[in-house]
């Protein structure tokens, strides 16, 4: 008697493999060269320590620098000047009063530069909430803050290069009379555009231009895109949008000081 077929046994799905976890190290090394591996592993951990020691880092170099090349007074005697109004009512001091003022604001200007590291976080706080509340309620996206956060911190990562070409600027030998803190390498267009012969908006929005936060722009939206179901092309649209918004709103305001 003939034995009845014996029906196929399906196989068992081989379980795809699952990465590594990343070193901090690796992370920050990966965001420069393969910003999605690093991105990713923020659903793992979104631990930020690392790049934030590092920026902060590179942020107080850079900071030490200007005070040593520079000097303090001379940075706020240039902002100074780039307002008009600030210099209308700075020249009608008395040169005692002017060079009271100075000491004033270069120690201001020096205690708030070297807390850096807090107002790295700070503002990175304020940007994250923005852009966080926009993917959740705009486009659904599954990002806890946590990981928002830390892609925000993530994404300054290049900041660092800015930094570096700051202090080698510095060193290289910058008029001190023309160094401009808000705009002290050539990343962007209004580096190359004489500010006190272009409108202060236009200059603000050609600061736009620039090839770091641009990085940093692309960086952030291909966070959020590795981390939640949304496409890389409307996250980074997103980011790109807000981060227009503030250039509009402080170009704007530049043009009433």
């Amino acid at each position: 008697m003939a034995s009845a077929p014996i029906p196929p046994v399906a196989s068992a799905p081989v379980p795809s493999p699952v990465a590594p976890p990343m070193s901090e190290a690796s992370r920050i090394v990966n965001t420069f060269i393969a910003p999605s591996k690093t991105f990713t592993d923020l659903r793992r951990s979104a631990a930020w320590w690392g790049p934030w020691i590092l920026i902060s880092i590179f942020s107080i170099a850079f900071i030490f620098t200007m005070g040593k090349q520079i000097g303090f007074e001379q940075i706020s005697k240039n902002q100074i000047e780039r307002s008009s109004r600030q210099a209308e009512q700075f020249d009608r001091l008395s040169p005692d009063q002017q060079a009271t003022r100075l000491r004033a604001s270069a120690k201001f200007f020096n205690v708030f530069a070297y807390m850096s590291p807090v107002l790295i976080l700070f503002f990175t706080l304020i940007s994250t909430t923005a852009l966080w509340a926009t993917f959740k309620v705009g486009v659904g996206a599954d990002t806890t803050f946590g990981q928002a956060y830390a892609i925000s911190i993530y994404a300054g990562l290049p900041g660092i290069i800015g930094a570096i070409l700051g202090i080698v600027s510095l060193f290289a030998g910058v008029n001190p009379e023309g160094f401009d803190v808000n705009n002290p390498v050539a990343t962007n267009l209004a580096y190359f555009l004489d500010p006190d012969t272009t409108n202060k908006f236009a200059r603000g929005m050609a600061s736009s231009l620039d090839v770091l936060i641009v990085w940093t722009i692309v960086l952030t939206g291909i966070g959020y895109a590795c981390t939640s179901k949304v496409k890389r092309s409307t996250a980074i649209m997103i980011v790109a949008g807000w981060y227009l918004l503030y250039k509009l709103m402080t170009s704007a305001l530049a043009t009433v000081s």
